[in-house]
Parts: structure tokens; sequence; C-alpha cells
């Protein structure tokens, strides 16, 4: 008996996995339909067979009826619900007002239509997708202006719209020619919701009105705040259609002729039919539905993914996009797809380029900051589902060995230490070299030969000091040192020299004998033995 059950659990839940929403194939195909009565089905059938001829699978109900649910083992049985009972308080079974709010959330697709004497049921699931139907519940739409010609009523509420929202994908490429009837309660949108769209606007002349009643104060709805039928589209991409009027769906206005007053023109059909199929075909998303595959980024001149990138690293990053057609994926294209590189706020920001067959792709430099990134795409267009994609991927400094030798912005550092050498080079080669003394007779003294034993000869003739004093010491048995002192003119010159350590370490105390004069030059000549300098 227990596999018994299971078996029977599990063929009951098989039309649901039949028919669930499936990326693959994202049109809604299992629709609930809630109606007043069931006379609806047969006064509403034009639309209705639109929807079954495109493969919908269509449930229909009373809005009361005690075995309603939408869900059962936690799993939604349907796809999307069509609400064609604006005058029911209540709904039937496990079906309330808060059960339709969680069908929305999860993603799942509603067309609400209203009529006069709209329930405060229909009015609140209306309030909390952004729409605010007129309080008085004997008003209606009334426009003078642009009424319909044909309409058998004199109060002009059968009223003839040409004002739809400018989306191809929205209401298609086939522009809509003849004007839509409409024949309802007035709404408008929420300020504080920015997702709820008009589709089908009222002329700036209409207002919102008892027609059996005279105007007492000024209506609360005139002009183009009047939305007729508006459209609004979640966060989580669910679809939602609000009409005021669930006349406009029926198969009279579907067929009737329209003339709008003022004008000559005389349309043998009305657009209602074009209007409501096309916008269904948008709500269940049969149009205007996006998926992003094959996300890929990688090094320029690689083709794997790595785990983490270095500052200053050249990338490619390529995505695929592809739209429903209602039949088949068909590559999107567009030029306004962006990536960004994204820490706290975004490094680079990036437009992808298309090839026309559905991959964009770009490629940037990482930024010369670290951290944990995530490459972002996010995709809002008027009339697409959205897409929002992230990845993360971590960013490392250089390693200490990943740095170049010499940075670019040091070169002028680098320039002026090797000028400041070059330059006391050349100054120590003046100091040392360039004649500054009167007693030289030569522009340039040369550095003697040094030799030390029985004498000391110089390759430079010596030259007569006068009144020059000189003498040159060495002290010491072992010392490496020597020290030169001499008077020319007042001025006492001192210079202490430490000789190489491969001179012989016994030297005897030895006097200059001939020296040439300037501070800049080495001594000339030396002999051993005693004596003054000349």
């Amino acid at each position: 008996m227990p596999s018994l059950s299971v078996l029977v659990t599990l063929i009951s839940l098989l039309p649901l996995l039949c028919h669930s929403f499936s990326p693959e194939a994202p049109t809604n195909r299992r629709l609930l339909v809630l109606l007043d009565d069931l006379s609806l089905q047969s006064s509403h059938s034009i639309f209705f067979h639109s929807l079954i001829s495109r493969g919908f699978d269509l449930d229909f109900k009373l809005a009361d009826d005690p075995t309603l649910s939408l869900q059962r083992y936690n799993q939604y049985l349907y796809d999307g619900l069509v609400l064609f009972s604006p005058t029911a308080h209540q709904f039937g079974g496990a079906l309330d007002f808060q059960a339709v709010l969680d069908f929305v959330d999860s993603g799942h697709d509603l067309i609400l239509a209203a009529g006069a004497s709209a329930s405060d049921l229909v009015r609140s699931i209306s309030r909390q997708c952004g729409v605010d139907f007129d309080e008085d519940p004997s008003a209606v739409v009334i426009d003078h202006n642009n009424y319909a010609v044909l309409g058998t009523q004199g109060d002009h509420t059968l009223i003839a719209s040409d004002d739809f929202i400018q989306s191809d994908v929205i209401l298609g490429k086939n522009k809509i020619e003849a004007p839509v009837l409409f024949k309802g309660i007035a709404h408008s949108l929420s300020a504080s919701n920015s997702l709820v769209l008009k589709v089908l606007s009222a002329s700036p002349s209409a207002y919102s009105a008892n027609p059996n009643a005279k105007l007492s104060y000024p209506p609360s709805l005139t002009g183009s705040a009047i939305s007729l039928v508006s459209v609004l589209q979640a966060r989580n991409n669910a679809r939602i259609l609000i009409s005021g009027s669930v006349d406009m769906f029926s198969n009279q206005l579907f067929k009737s002729a329209v003339q709008k007053a003022g004008s000559s023109r005389k349309y043998e059909k009305s657009g209602n039919e074009q209007f409501v199929t096309e916008l269904s075909k948008w709500i269940f998303h049969e149009r205007g539905h996006l998926k992003a595959v094959n996300v890929r980024h990688h090094k320029v001149g690689e083709t794997d993914e790595p785990a983490i990138y270095r500052i200053n690293d050249d990338l490619d990053y390529s995505i695929e996009i592809y739209e429903w057609s209602g039949k088949s994926w068909e590559p999107y294209v567009a030029g306004d797809v962006q990536v960004q590189f994204f820490m706290m706020s975004p490094y680079v920001l990036k437009t992808l380029a298309t090839d026309q067959k559905g991959l964009y792709h770009t490629s940037f430099k990482v930024p010369d900051v670290y951290g944990v990134f995530q490459f972002k795409v996010e995709y809002n267009r008027l009339g697409y589902t959205s897409l929002s994609l992230s990845k993360q991927i971590p960013v490392r400094p250089f390693q200490h060995n990943e740095y170049e030798r010499f940075i670019t912005t040091a070169f002028p550092y680098y320039g002026a230490s090797f000028t400041t050498m070059a330059g006391f080079f050349i100054f120590s080669i003046d100091f040392m070299y360039y004649n500054c003394c009167l007693a030289c007779t030569q522009r340039w003294c040369w550095p003697a030969t040094w030799s030390f034993g029985a004498k000391a000869k110089s390759r430079q003739a010596s030259t007569n000091l006068a009144g020059v004093d000189s003498n040159l010491t060495f002290w010491g048995q072992k010392s490496h040192q020597f020290s030169e002192n001499y008077t020319k003119r007042g001025i006492i010159v001192k210079s202490s020299v430490f000789l190489d350590n491969h001179y012989p370490a016994l030297l005897r105390k030895v006097i200059l004998k001939e020296v040439v004069a300037c501070s800049c030059c080495l001594w000339d000549s030396m002999r051993e033995g005693g004596g003054r300098g000349i």
C-alpha cells in the first residue's frame, strides 16, 4: 500500500512536471482562468482560443470554486493566472489575496481585468502591484472628444484610444492601426512604484466620474493621469497586466467596427484583438525573454579560466545572450550591454561588442588594485527580462620577483642620480688636474711617477718656486701615511695621503727636494737625503 500511494503521488505530479516553467522553454503553458460567470468562457472565446492556439493549456473555474488551489506538495500547478472576476469578494478553496501575491512573488504571471463595481479584493491586488483604481465604485472613464461614434451609448463611456506605449517588444513590430475600444474604470500609477508602465492611456480630455450623476466637485482622475491598461515587470521578471475593463477582451469589441469622434476614417474592426493578443504574448514570455549562457573570462592569449588574476593583467570577457521568439532561442542583438569589474564600486565599465550572432565580448586591463572583484552584468531594457549576472574573482598584487627592474615613472630620478655622479666626476678631474697656481708654466699638471730607492726621478722638470717652504715626512717604520706642509704667499696647505699596501713597509725619512707647488698637482720629484725644499 505505501508503494501504491507513492505511485499515485507521482502520477498526480506528472502534469506539473510536464508543464512547469523551464529555462529552455520559458513560455508559460498551464494557465488558471477564474471567471465570475462561466458565460464569459463563450463571450470571450476569441481571446481564449488565441491562447489555446499558441499552445497554452487553460483551466476554467469559477472564482468561488471550493477546490481552488495554486499549488500541491509545495509545487505550483500553474504557470499563469487570469482573473476575469472583477466582482469576486473572495476566492474559493485555498486561494486568497496572499496566495495570489505569493504566486507572483514566485515568478509567475498574472492578467487582471476589472470593471464597474470592482470588489475590494481586486482593488487590493491591484494596489499591491502599483495600480490604484478610482475610489468611487460607480465612476467610469468618460471622454466627450475621443469616444466611439458607433457606440449606442450617449454618455460617451465607450471610448476609442490609440495612445499606445512606444515599444515593439511589448506590442509587437506590427503597428496597431485601429483604435482600441475601452469601457471600464480608470486607474492611476503609484508614484512609489517605478516598474509600472502605461500601455494604453486616456486622452487629455478624459476624466473619471459617474455618468449618471452631476459633478459636484472636480474629478480626482483626469487627462493623461488616467491609465486604461498598465503592465508591470517585477524584479523577479514576473509580468502583470492590469486592465480597467474586462469587456475589452470580449468578442463583441474584438469584432466591432470603430470610428473615432472627430475623425472621418472608419475601421471595420477595432484594434482590440491585435492589442490584446500582442500584449498577452509579452505577458506570458513569448516575447522579450532573455537568457545569458557561456559566461567566460581568461587572460589574453589563453583559453583556460584562471582562479586568480594579477594586477595589470590583460583579460578577455565574453557572454552569449539569446531571446525567446515563442518557438526557439534567437540571437539577441543590441549595442548597450555592459560589463562591470566591480569591487565596492565599478573600477572598469566596458560596453560589449557583438558579432550579431549572440556573442558579446570585450578586453580590458585589470586595475592596479588588488582585492576581491566581481564580473557583473546588470542589463535592464524596456520590455525585456532583466539580466543580473555576477562572478567573483580575486586579484593579487605582484610577487617580489615580478616587479620591473626599472620603473618608468622613476626615470627622472635615475637620470638625476647619474647626472650627479657624472658631474662630481668631472668636477674631481677638474679640481685635481687643472692648473690653478701661478708658478706652473703648463696648463695641465699630470701626476708624477713615484719610485723609492736610491733616488727618485720625475717625468716633469722641476720648477723654481721662490718663497715656498715645503717638506715631506714619513712617520714610523711601518707607517703608510705621509704629510705635506708648505706655505706660499701666507697660505698654509696641508694634505694627508694613504699609500697603497704594495709599497715597501720599511720607509725612512725623506725630504722633498723638488716639488710642483700647485695644490691640485702631485709631487713632481723626490730624492733621498736631507735638506729643505728649493
